[in-house]
C-alpha cells in the first residue's frame, strides 16, 4: 500500500479526533492541571468529591514528574514521561499498578505466564509495559517489541534504555500482519498524550511508511521445545496477525494475551485459533473466566488464549473462575 496521499481525510482532522482533543483545548487543560498548585488542588478535590475518578487513572500527572515505578509480583520497573504516556500516568494514580482491576489482572496474568517463557513477542507494544514487565519478572527472557507509531516507538526505546534491558529486547518499528501491505503513520500526532489507538485503518496526510511483516517470519527465533508468549494489541487487526502466524502458532502454541474489541471479526479469529487447540478466557476484574466461544465483551477487552489446562494455569498462580465476570 503506497504512502497516504495528502488529499485524503487526515484522521487528526476528523470529527472523532477533534472531539477526543476537546476541539484543541485538552492539551492546554492538561498542561495547567499538571502544574504543582493546580495539581494539588485537583487531587484534593477529586479525593473529597469524586474518589472514583481517581481510580480511572485518566487524570493528568504532575508535569514535573519524569518517571514512575511500576510493581508486579515483587519486582519493579520504570516508565518515563507520565505527562504523555497513558500507561505511566495510570501507574502514577494506581501507586505502581494499573488502577482498573481488569487491567491489573491482565498484567498479573501475563507476568505469571511469562515467567517460564524463553521468548516474548509484544505486538502493539505502545511504550513497552508488557516488555518491561516480562523482562523484569524473567531475567533470561528475550523479547521482541513491535510499535508502528514513530513518536511512541521513540518512547519505547527510552523505556528499554532506562530499564537497562536493551540487550534482551529487539525493537521493531514495524507492524505484524499481512506482509504484502505497508501502513502509514504520522510523524507527529499533535495529541496531548502519546496515541494508543492508531492502526492501519486510519489515514494521515503526512504518513510515514511503516513495513508490515508476518509473525511466521519469527518462527525460527524460538528454540523448539521452549515456550513463547504473545501480547497482541493492534486495534482490530488481530486476525491479520494470526492469519500470517499459523506456522508460528503450530510450532510453539504460545500463551496469548489479546485485546479483542467490539466489532472484531471473531468468526475469523476462531477459525484461525481452533486448529491449534486454544482455550479462551476472558480477563475479568478478579479472575479469568473460561468461555466456550470468543465473543467480544461490552466492558472487558482482554482475553487470555492458551493451550494450557486449568490445572496448569493454577500451578502458575493464575485464577480461573467458574462463571463469567457478569454472573
Amino acid at each position: 500500500m503506497p504512502p497516504t496521499h495528502p488529499s485524503v481525510t487526515d484522521h487528526r482532522r476528523s470529527a472523532v479526533s477533534r472531539r477526543q482533543r476537546w476541539y484543541g483545548t485538552k492539551k492546554h487543560v492538561k498542561r495547567i492541571l499538571g502544574w504543582r498548585l493546580p495539581h494539588l488542588a485537583m487531587r484534593a478535590t477529586v479525593s473529597a468529591v469524586a474518589p472514583g475518578v481517581r481510580a480511572t487513572g485518566r487524570l493528568p500527572a504532575p508535569a514535573a514528574l519524569r518517571e514512575v515505578t511500576g510493581r508486579v509480583d515483587g519486582v519493579e520497573y520504570v516508565m518515563r514521561d507520565p505527562s504523555r504516556c497513558i500507561i505511566a500516568k495510570e501507574l502514577y494514580w494506581g501507586g505502581g499498578r494499573r488502577p482498573q482491576p481488569a487491567d491489573d489482572l491482565a498484567v498479573r496474568t501475563f507476568a505469571a505466564a511469562v515467567r517460564d517463557a524463553a521468548a516474548l513477542f509484544d505486538i502493539g507494544a505502545y511504550t513497552g509495559l508488557f516488555t518491561l514487565v516480562g523482562t523484569a519478572v524473567n531475567p533470561v527472557l528475550r523479547a521482541h517489541a513491535f510499535e508502528i507509531v514513530p513518536e511512541v516507538y521513540q518512547a519505547l526505546v527510552d523505556n528499554c534504555v532506562r530499564n537497562r534491558v536493551l540487550h534482551r529486547v529487539t525493537l521493531h518499528h514495524t507492524g505484524i500482519g499481512d506482509p504484502a501491505t505497508t501502513v502509514t503513520m504520522p510523524a507527529r500526532s499533535a495529541d496531548s498524550a502519546l496515541p494508543c489507538f492508531y492502526s492501519s485503518r486510519l489515514d494521515f496526510s503526512d504518513g510515514v511508511p511503516v513495513e508490515v511483516v508476518a509473525l511466521d517470519s519469527f518462527t525460527d527465533q524460538v528454540a523448539p521445545g521452549s515456550r513463547a508468549v504473545l501480547k497482541v494489541d493492534v486495534e482490530g487487526t488481530e486476525a491479520a496477525v494470526f492469519e500470517h502466524g499459523q506456522k508460528f502458532l503450530a510450532a510453539h502454541r504460545p500463551d496469548i494475551l489479546c485485546e479483542i474489541l467490539p466489532g472484531a471479526d471473531t468468526d475469523r479469529l476462531r477459525a484461525l485459533l481452533r486448529p491449534h487447540g486454544y482455550h479462551c478466557h476472558l480477563v475479568g476484574d478478579q479472575a479469568l473466566a473460561p468461555a466456550s466461544d470468543l465473543v467480544p465483551h461490552p466492558r472487558f477487552r482482554d482475553w487470555f488464549l492458551t493451550t494450557r489446562t486449568p490445572d496448569e494455569l493454577a500451578g502458575l498462580g493464575i485464577g480461573v473462575a467458574r462463571t463469567s465476570p457478569d454472573s
